[in-house]
């Protein structure tokens, strides 16, 4: 029986109304569509994937590559998050010019800002390729083999597939490389910013608030794609126009209640919702707390000099941002996954699939997955931690660290070929402008004092006075001359010098031993996907989440974190005043806007109790790459833009508890508010589509 059949016959029972779960938007039709609209969606399979006709899918678009958008009027006026659009914002912010504290707003079109290397990429279809990529793949093969001859399918696939010459294909594993579909995609590459409020409204609460309840964020970036003449993509040009788009997402001024539907839209990147209970405690109880404290102490630094000095508050502002947020979001996993036990009722779930093997007699095929499992992890924990290490000092935190790492890959490159030196060094030279566009030798050096020490005992910061890297110029000349003249000179550079033996463990001892062991326990996960969809069948089994386009559906919904507490699900400007201090980098409010909540001028996006929403809560199952997806009603009608998840239920990338699992959404009223009460941007409010679905 074809694994896709398997699926099919089990969720044909699924019929009660759930929440969790990111599905596939071409796989709607039946228990999904079902589901949904138990919960209250007035929307078909259909008026959400559509091949032929304009459905939701045409309005949702991929943010450059790890965020997710949405077109929400017929000039191709983009919405995501502020802290999506945060780089490009910060790219174009000066000390003369702050539009992270200021703000930005283009008031016409010529104001529109465009940005190098930003696209927004939108799925033209979907379709199941599984049978033509796993042709000839036998369980009997190795994992180099299998992949291999999944490599040979995949070009024959791309080769068949028929698309215009302006759309490109990507193909992606689900359900641990059972399944495969195939995204034909329309990749815009003229993506202009058109506004974004201040970080005081955008970032709002900064690191205190990020990852809780209840929050009070304006988390949202404007952007507008343009398009050639003919509507077609293309690179930025001025006779460019905005890009008219297949579907557009009306705004719903009636807003949302507790118990509504809400759907959420977009490419989330990565989730492990199938990992067994050991995998889990590796992570949660060994990967996690020393990642966890390598970036607590980058941090620390990097918040000193932030608050000391407004030009390092600009230039490390994006920077922070990326380690805050994943340090906050690793420490609320591991409380929720200890909250909910989900350790042992991981457990609990595998004592079940052995009894089900023993009773369907398939205890010879799959009865030693578990205890594989055990004895892999076993041998994977050291390498497993020290390479996580590695890559948060060489990759995440330190940036001398970084380029002595670049420095080494260069150094290879020119060995193992001496032709590519001129490609090689080019690189490397590309990448130091980059980080020195944004870096403080000062500030570098105490990340570095205040991290090494957590990967290793051999500490010296004296290599800051003697190495070139730490100034453009001097790196700049140590690439200069013959390819041997300048590895001489790189291998006396002192950061260099001190660097390369740890990079040299990385590349001969940490890779390969984790790839070596990680590759048998992927094998081993995709076995074990198989098993518990013919085993167990009855179970309810969504594909993990990898950047492909996903519906995930649930309600607005408060919780409950602790004992005795309840948190209401929607948050108000009261709440923004009242957490308001003046001149603090995290909880400071714009005048402006001080002098529209005394006067409550709200205009018509209050609620109808006069109060002006800001956040809201809802069970839609999401996680990173959801960031900017729209938040839509039950007849299609744009609502709330996600951009987080409460603390507690930042496990659900592994662990799904319908409970305590919360994302977080920008109310849309509170964006058009800001965009026209406070920023005065009336014409953007102008050409969207406003509607009131709940008075009709």
């Amino acid at each position: 029986m074809r694994f896709l059949k398997i699926i099919f016959f089990f969720i044909a029972f699924q019929m009660t109304a759930q929440q969790g779960g990111m599905w596939i938007p071409s796989l709607l039709e039946g228990m999904n569509e079902d589901e949904m609209q138990s919960l209250g969606s007035k929307l078909t399979a259909q008026d959400i994937y559509d091949v032929n006709n304009s459905s939701l899918k045409d309005a949702i678009g991929h943010f450059n590559g790890g965020c997710t958008s949405e077109v929400i009027s017929p000039k191709g006026l983009l919405l995501t998050n502020h802290h999506c659009g945060f780089s490009q914002i910060q790219s174009h912010s000066s000390l003369e010019n702050d539009y992270l504290r200021d703000g930005f707003w283009a008031m016409t079109l010529e104001e529109e800002i465009p940005n190098d290397g930003l696209f927004v990429e939108f799925i033209v279809r979907i379709e199941d390729v599984t049978d033509a990529m796993l042709a000839g793949v036998t369980n009997e093969m190795s994992p180099r083999a299998r992949q291999s001859k999944i490599d040979i399918n995949r070009n024959a696939v791309v080769k068949a597939t028929q698309k215009e010459d302006w759309q490109g294909i990507k193909i992606r594993p689900f359900y641990k490389g059972n399944a495969y579909y195939l995204f034909v995609t329309e990749r815009f590459e003229d993506v202009r910013l058109v506004g974004a409020p201040p970080s005081s409204i955008g970032k709002f609460g900064s690191d205190t608030d990020n990852w809780v309840w209840p929050r009070h964020t304006g988390d949202f970036s404007m952007f507008r794609i343009y398009a050639d003449k003919n509507n077609r993509p293309a690179k930025y040009s001025k006779d460019n126009v905005p890009y008219k788009p297949k579907h557009f997402l009306p705004v719903s001024l009636d807003g949302i209640e507790e118990g509504d539907f809400t759907m959420v839209f977009g490419f989330p990147g990565r989730t492990n919702e199938y990992l067994p209970a050991v995998a889990i405690e590796q992570i949660t109880q060994k990967v996690n707390p020393s990642n966890i404290a390598i970036r607590e102490a980058a941090l620390k630094v990097i918040d000193a000099n932030m608050k000391a000095d407004d030009q390092i508050r600009i230039q490390y502002a994006s920077k922070q941002a990326r380690i805050a947020n994943a340090w906050k979001k690793w420490i609320g996993e591991n409380l929720g996954i200890q909250k909910s036990g989900a350790i042992a009722i991981k457990r609990k779930f595998e004592s079940d699939f052995t009894k089900a093997l023993k009773a369907k007699g398939m205890e010879t095929e799959y009865g030693t997955i578990l205890p594989e499992f055990s004895r892999l992890y076993n041998e994977f924990e050291a390498v497993n931690v020290k390479r996580n290490n590695f890559i948060e000092v060489f990759f995440r935190t330190n940036e001398l660290m970084q380029m002595a790492f670049r420095a080494f890959q260069m150094e290879q490159a020119i060995i193992a070929n001496p032709n590519n030196l001129d490609k090689a060094v080019e690189s490397f030279k590309n990448r130091l402008k980059r980080i020195h566009k944004n870096y403080n030798v000062n500030v570098d050096k105490g990340v570095y004092q205040a991290v090494m020490p957590l990967y290793t005992s051999t500490v010296d910061a004296s290599i800051y006075d003697k190495t070139a890297f730490t100034d453009m110029d001097s790196a700049s000349k140590l690439l200069e001359g013959t390819g041997d003249e300048i590895l001489e000179k790189l291998n006396n550079d002192a950061a260099y010098q001190y660097a390369k033996p740890l990079i040299k463990e990385f590349y001969t001892k940490l890779e390969p031993e984790f790839q070596q062991i990680n590759t048998q326990i992927n094998a081993l996960q995709t076995k074990y996907m198989t098993a518990l969809m013919k085993v167990m069948p009855e179970e309810r089994y969504f594909p993990d989440a990898n950047s492909t386009l996903r519906v995930t559906y649930g309600k607005v919904n408060g919780y409950a974190p602790r004992d005795a507490v309840y948190y209401d699900p929607v948050t108000y400007l009261d709440g923004v005043i009242e957490k308001y201090v003046p001149g603090d980098y995290e909880f400071d409010v714009p005048q402006k806007l001080r002098d529209l909540y005394d006067a409550k001028d709200y205009g018509q996006y209050a609620d109808k109790n006069g109060k002006l929403p800001i956040c809201f809560l809802g069970t839609n199952h999401t996680t990173g790459g959801n960031s900017g997806s729209p938040a839509i009603d039950a007849e299609g009608n744009l609502v709330g833009l996600n951009f987080d998840r409460v603390w507690e239920g930042t496990m659900s990338d592994i662990y799904y508890d319908p409970e305590i699992c919360r994302n977080i959404m920008v109310d849309l009223r509170y964006v058009l508010f800001i965009v026209d009460k406070y920023a005065g941007a009336k014409r953007l409010i102008d050409e969207m589509k406003l509607v009131h679905p709940k008075k009709k």
